[in-house]
């Protein structure tokens, strides 16, 4: 089972609200998940980024791979 750290859209139309899950690579985008580590703000000026840190990293070392946007939100958590 190849598990990925990525997004979860929430919100309104024109008002996106992330969540970050580890999910399964097969499952859909907004579909089943493992773990919700944290949450992603885009709208409010700066944007609001607050991820678990010690879950993310837990979550790193068993061999969860991020995609390319959770990867550069956890580089500007400095969890990577």
């Amino acid at each position: 089972m190849a598990v990925k750290i990525r997004l979860r859209r929430m919100g309104q139309k024109k008002a996106p609200f992330y969540r970050v899950v580890v999910a399964d690579s097969r499952c859909p985008r907004d579909g089943r998940f493992i773990e919700e580590i944290g949450y992603y703000n885009p709208m409010t000026n700066p944007a609001e980024v607050k991820i678990d840190a010690e879950k993310a990293k837990n979550w790193l070392n068993n061999g969860a791979q991020p995609t390319e946007t959770v990867k550069s939100l956890l580089k500007k958590s400095e969890i990577i």
